[in-house]
């Protein structure tokens, strides 16, 4: 499994606008194969920024599947306005995982 991870900077004022915008894309984002689910969090210190990480199968389904399809101009025409500056965008691979003791 390869996680997706980028630093959403949302520009202030359009949080409200961004989150409503994320529920309609998030459709999208599942319908492509080899997505194994996400996770969009709201940062306390600085509201306008959002951690998105995204789990699919391989690289090759976010780089080639996702990016390469039309379902992508979608989730751009959507997201991308509310973005300054543009989000880096990087890719792990799990090393280590502690379980929780509950």
């Amino acid at each position: 499994m390869i996680t997706e991870h980028a630093l959403l900077p949302v520009v202030a004022g359009q949080e409200a606008q961004f989150e409503a915008a994320f529920a309609r894309a998030r459709t999208i984002i599942a319908s492509i194969p080899g997505f194994q689910g996400l996770t969009l969090a709201r940062c306390m210190e600085r509201p306008s920024t959002y951690l998105l990480l995204v789990n699919w199968a391989r690289l090759e389904d976010h780089t080639d599947g996702f990016r390469g399809s039309g379902e992508y101009q979608e989730w751009r025409d959507l997201l991308h306005c509310f973005y300054d500056p543009f989000p880096v965008v990087e890719h792990f691979q799990t090393v280590s995982v502690v379980p929780s003791r509950t």
